[in-house]
């Protein structure tokens, strides 16, 4: 399966420079459907390579922090699905099978059955003249400004924040949205910070909000939560995390989302039995990214990030001062098709520690240029 992948991927990449069309695939969803059944059947994949300037040559791999586009140096899948949906008036069905070092790397935990599933839940819709649904299985994460599905983003690979922050929740959630279309509100029960299974000694569950206003067709404003804990009880660490963020114009010529993490982890119990000091281990991210229609086939979009988790509680660095990295990067996306974008971006990552791994040891900063062919069908 993987050599079909790659062969497909392969193929699309050649086609770059001879085909063109003139409508965002971001906005653009193929599937194939069942008449009178309300089934539906769709995919995505999407192939990329990575050249890590910072890396010595014999690192198969990206820095520990990053989860999407991992392997370095090697043509690979990073996401691939296919998805089967069922809807009617009041009932509503997904399941999502997957592929890709996405996988292999963000499931890591999981039971082996599960790491494949990208998304496998069910919904009832609880009132016959509101929008409100009870949904309960595997979903998507509706914390952050980016997905999996890279595609969807406005940049080719994702932030420290979206990378250390849940792709995915298992649970169960309820969502309702107004009439008017302005609302959204969301609340949830789940198993725990981004794992179908409960982390061994952690009894939880845990919760998660979203409230979400789209005051015009220009603006989303999103604030969502999470509050359980992400270690075992008897280390009595609580967390609670805050994602915000705003879009503005998101249709227009030039683009913009503006996002702030932050959470916060109680300091644990220690081994005589005694809370590790008084407060809370907090970790920080602010994000800026600017998208730049150069026409309906070409786009250019800019990212400025900071990730500020001195204490380790994300990341661990094994260093004085923690993590403490800003992250600038530039991409370009080639729209080839209503299904199918190229892209390519060069980032740099910059620390106040030597963190990454270099030819002659470690190094402060990191640079890497990345290329994908996403194609959704």
């Amino acid at each position: 399966m993987k050599n079909l992948f790659l062969s497909s991927a392969a193929s699309a990449l050649f086609a770059t420079a001879s085909l063109a069309q003139t409508i965002d695939t971001t906005k653009t969803k193929q599937t194939a459907t069942i008449p009178h059944m309300g089934i539906t059947f769709s995919g995505y994949v999407e192939a990329y390579y990575v050249h890590d300037f910072t890396a010595p040559k014999t690192s198969q791999e990206r820095p520990g922090f990053l989860y999407n586009h991992k392997r370095n140096r090697e043509v690979n899948v990073n996401l691939a699905f296919l998805k089967g949906a069922y809807t009617s008036e009041r009932v509503r069905a997904n399941l999502a099978i997957q592929a890709g070092t996405y996988a292999q790397y963000n499931y890591v935990t999981e039971q082996p059955l599960l790491k494949n599933v990208f998304e496998a839940n069910a919904g009832v819709k609880l009132s016959r003249k509101r929008d409100l649904w009870l949904d309960a299985g595997i979903f998507g994460s509706h914390i952050g400004w980016e997905s999996a599905i890279s595609k969807d983003c406005w940049t080719l690979t994702r932030s420290i924040a979206a990378e250390n922050s849940p792709y995915y929740l298992a649970g169960a959630k309820l969502t309702y949205n107004t009439s008017n279309g302005k609302w959204t509100l969301l609340g949830s029960v789940v198993n725990g910070w981004q794992r179908i299974a409960k982390l061994p000694g952690y009894t939880g569950p845990a919760i998660s909000t979203q409230v979400q206003y789209k005051p015009s067709a220009n603006v989303v404003l999103n604030w969502s939560t999470f509050f359980g804990s992400d270690r075992p009880d008897s280390l009595r660490q609580t967390r609670f995390f805050n994602n915000l963020y705003a879009i503005l114009n998101p249709n227009g010529k030039v683009s913009i989302i503006l996002g702030f993490d932050i959470g916060a982890d109680r300091k644990p119990i220690g081994s005589d039995g005694r809370r590790v000091g008084s407060g809370h281990y907090v970790w920080y991210s602010p994000v800026a990214i600017v998208r730049y229609s150069i026409s309906d086939v070409l786009k250019l979009a800019g990212r400025v990030e900071y990730y500020d988790d001195k204490n380790s509680v994300i990341i661990a660095t094994g260093t004085a001062n923690g993590f403490r990295t800003w992250g600038y990067s530039v991409n370009f996306d080639y729209l080839i098709l209503p299904t199918a974008v190229f892209r390519i971006e060069g980032k740099v990552y910059d620390s106040q520690d030597a963190i990454f791994d270099a030819t002659n040891g470690v190094s402060r900063t990191n640079t890497a240029l990345t290329t994908s062919v996403a194609v959704s069908f």
